[in-house]
């Protein structure tokens, strides 16, 4: 028989020469990304000048498209770990898990079923004991999923209370969230085939809380018009403000009123490992299910979300499927199959990062790391506080601080405000020295820092302001002269 010669192999010698290229490159990214800038701008045609061609049909020097992936593609992509990343939820990352999800990718370890990977399952079982600990919920009851992140982890959350709450009948379930409810929830709702009408957006308060009482009238009267209040998602750390929702009294109105109670703690959840944060997620614990997402604030590396069930059963209740092909592979009632609890039935080894980075720093560093954020988003608000051209719009919470450049000395319209703080933001992103962008608040427009990378000091928060400071006085001048 005729040999095969296209075996998608590199000599050991080659193979070994790529990987030290490959790890020198990201070790010299990581020593020095504080000195690149965090933002990257390209057009489509100008990342169509760069790569578009069609599929070679010969092959080029391994080390030559390396050379070219580094200097055309790392480059043109923005660098969310940098310390003066402040906008969206950065992702800072850490070293240790980098490299264990090379190990995971480089072993190409199956991570859904017990039979191909016991030690892959282990591993996401030890992990999810260890968050499940984290959180206060039930050791031996509990249990959860690594996903790819927080919108998965959203999307099986609603996905399992559907089908534990209303069986094979959705047709009068309405389901109800806020207005700081992260989009990701929209979106699994829609993704699940519930129809507009069944979707209620609670207002919020004017600390952009749940507001209770309008919650209660709305499920009263759904309930008289026959309908079948099945689910509520809360938030632990919303988006735009790191705001945390009154959770032990939606706790309570969930039991009482016999609906699913869902928090997403994508963003705002590891804060329970610091003292201020675990004391703002109090009630955390009462969730029927929450989602966190190790790749925001527990420093991981995308993708890595998570969902945490009080009733492991209720996963497998809603996911397991039977096929013939994975007949011969069913493990015994102890050992779980993932596959059966969650969407995916190919899943890459997540749990390994998250279990090498534990294993390196220990708790208490992440701990420690976490307070730090905290910390230093307060001392960014008093700063702010203490200037005659800076305007709290919303303190820190979590780790994120809503401000507006409004000089006291001048008097701007709101509709002047807006241009001048949205014309701050594109300057200091053009400038790609920082990524600072604006939101939305009280129909203001503000900017927003999340200051969650523990690599980033006051020094990046004060230059930064100072870069601000520059270009507000650039368009105050244009405003004075128009």
């Amino acid at each position: 028989m005729k040999q095969n010669k296209a075996r998608l192999e590199l000599s050991k010698e080659e193979m070994q020469k790529y990987g030290y290229q490959i790890v020198d490159a990201i070790v010299e990214h990581h020593h020095t990304q504080h000195e690149k800038f965090p933002v990257a701008f390209g057009s489509r045609e100008e990342m169509d000048n760069l790569f578009l061609e069609e599929a070679p049909e010969s092959g080029m020097d391994a080390s030559k498209v390396l050379e070219f992936v580094l200097e055309k593609v790392m480059t043109n992509s923005a660098n969310m770990a940098h310390p003066r990343s402040f906008s969206f939820v950065p992702g800072p990352s850490n070293y240790v898990s980098v490299m264990a999800d090379a190990l995971a990718t480089g072993y190409n370890i199956f991570s859904g079923g017990w039979s191909i990977g016991p030690a892959a399952a282990e591993l996401e079982i030890v992990t999810i004991q260890w968050l499940l600990k984290i959180f206060g919920f039930p050791k031996k009851k509990g249990g959860g999923i690594f996903t790819s992140g927080g919108s998965m982890a959203n999307l099986t959350a609603v996905a399992t209370a559907r089908r534990i709450k209303c069986g094979d009948d959705f047709s009068k379930a309405i389901i109800y969230l806020s207005d700081q409810a992260h989009s990701s929830n929209i979106k699994a709702i829609r993704v699940l085939g519930f129809k507009k009408e069944q979707i209620r957006i609670i207002p919020t308060d004017n600390e952009f809380k749940f507001a209770l009482n309008k919650l209660k009238n709305c499920i009263a009267k759904d309930r008289l018009e026959g309908l079948h209040p099945f689910c509520l998602i809360a938030s632990a750390g919303t988006t735009n403000t790191g705001t945390v929702d009154p959770l032990p009294e939606l706790a309570s109105i969930c039991k009482k009123e016999d609906i699913w109670f869902h928090i997403d703690g994508a963003y705002g959840g590891a804060a329970i490992l610091s003292a201020k944060g675990k004391h703002m997620l109090k009630g955390i614990e009462k969730a029927d299910s929450l989602t966190v997402d190790p790749h925001k604030w527990f420093y991981q590396p995308y993708e890595m979300g998570c969902l945490l069930v009080r009733n492991h059963k209720h996963l497998s209740h809603t996911f397991t499927e039977k096929p013939e092909y994975l007949r011969d592979i069913e493990g015994n009632t102890s050992e779980i199959n993932f596959y059966d609890h969650g969407i995916q039935l190919t899943r890459r080894f997540r749990a390994l990062k998250f279990y090498m980075s534990l294993k390196t720093f220990g708790l208490k560093e992440f701990r420690d790391a976490i307070s730090y954020n905290i910390d230093l988003a307060e001392e960014v608000e008093n700063l702010l506080r203490g200037s005659k051209s800076w305007e709290v719009v919303f303190p820190a919470t979590l780790a994120v601080i809503n401000f507006r450049y409004n000089p006291i000395k001048q008097h701007y319209s709101e509709k002047e405000l807006d241009q001048i703080n949205q014309y701050i933001s594109h300057k200091v992103v053009e400038s790609r020295k920082a990524l600072l962008v604006t939101t939305i608040l009280n129909d203001q427009v503000v900017l927003r820092m999340c200051l969650i990378n523990p690599r980033t000091t006051m020094d990046d928060v004060t230059e930064t302001l100072d870069l601000c400071k520059t270009f507000a006085l650039e368009i105050e001048e244009q405003i004075a002269i128009s």
